[in-house]
């Protein structure tokens, strides 16, 4: 059962990191950006490609780099060209399809087997049972933490309460002298960033890149995004942050019960339908439930 949970908040981890770019752009933005999937798989393209070539660690920029490419293409298309947000979405989505198999080299799958990742560099630290077992759980959080940290930093600038305020009021930026459009292209390229690293780190996790590894994946983040919403309502950038991290993980622990129970493996999709879906309503639910109370309380006092 610990081995479940470990994976577990492992694989939430480095999820985390997609719902993180999903709080950037739906949570502070209002866009829901539907290039998460080719981003994802972009990113886990690059990576895996930077690392076969023997450089763990620039595989990570590398794919940060490819993130903030797709990013920018999305906003681009949106603040330029007028597309709306979701269409610009499935375009680059579209799009990423054929681009991410060309960096494949053309093929569907990469194999990573045999290459030093940045799990295995830090093997050599310690020979305690402890360690070895827990290592990539370590450097995972570590990674999930510095991330919010970053981001608890930026969007508390000048320039991220700019983004900030974007999302809540449009209107309310261009009439102070800030250009809306600046403000969204910088958030999807975070965004874009944050995608792409996560793809990077699942494709030196499981030692593999696959073209379909993006496929599903804006329900997933938006099904942690939720939880972790939920969890904590109320607080600054970092305790949001953290929250989704909480609820990355949460996903993934339930989604593991899910499967030891022998869920079938094509029931998973409906499994993350029906967590968003409870994420989502658990909110309005709790306060019509809290309405119906003093209603009550009303009534038999009258």
């Amino acid at each position: 059962m610990s081995s479940i949970i470990i994976t577990s908040f492992e694989l939430g981890a480095i999820y985390a990191l997609v719902a993180l770019a999903l709080f950037i752009s739906f949570s502070l933005l209002n866009i829901a950006d539907l290039s998460t999937d080719g981003c994802f798989t972009l990113g886990c393209a690059v990576g895996a490609l930077v690392t076969i070539s023997g450089s763990p660690l620039l595989a990570l920029p590398a794919a940060m780099a490819a993130g903030v490419i797709s990013g920018l293409v999305t906003a681009v298309l949106q603040t330029k060209l007028g597309v709306q947000s979701i269409l610009a979405g499935i375009i680059v989505n579209t799009g990423l399809y054929t681009i991410n198999f060309m960096v494949m080299g053309r093929k569907s799958n990469l194999n990573v087997v045999k290459k030093d990742t940045i799990f295995t560099l830090f093997d050599g630290i310690s020979n305690a049972e402890w360690f070895h077992k827990g290592s990539k759980l370590i450097i995972m959080l570590i990674i999930a933490l510095l991330i919010c940290a970053a981001l608890n930093w930026f969007l508390n600038t000048t320039l991220g309460l700019s983004i900030r305020a974007t999302g809540d009021n449009e209107n309310m930026v261009k009439a102070s002298s800030i250009n809306p459009n600046f403000t969204i292209m910088v958030g999807l390229c975070v965004s874009g960033s944050l995608t792409a690293l996560a793809g990077a780190l699942i494709a030196q996790y499981q030692k593999s890149a696959d073209i379909n590894f993006g496929t599903g994946q804006v329900t997933i983040a938006l099904a942690s995004l939720m939880i972790g919403q939920t969890l904590i309502r109320k607080g600054g950038i970092l305790k949001k942050t953290i929250g989704v991290v909480m609820g990355s993980c949460l996903y993934r622990l339930i989604v593991a019960i899910a499967l030891r129970f022998n869920l079938p493996a094509e029931a998973l999709k409906l499994t993350s339908a029906i967590i968003v879906t409870i994420a989502i309503s658990a909110p309005y639910v709790k306060s019509r439930i809290a309405v119906h109370k003093r209603q009550l309380e009303v009534r038999r006092n009258a």
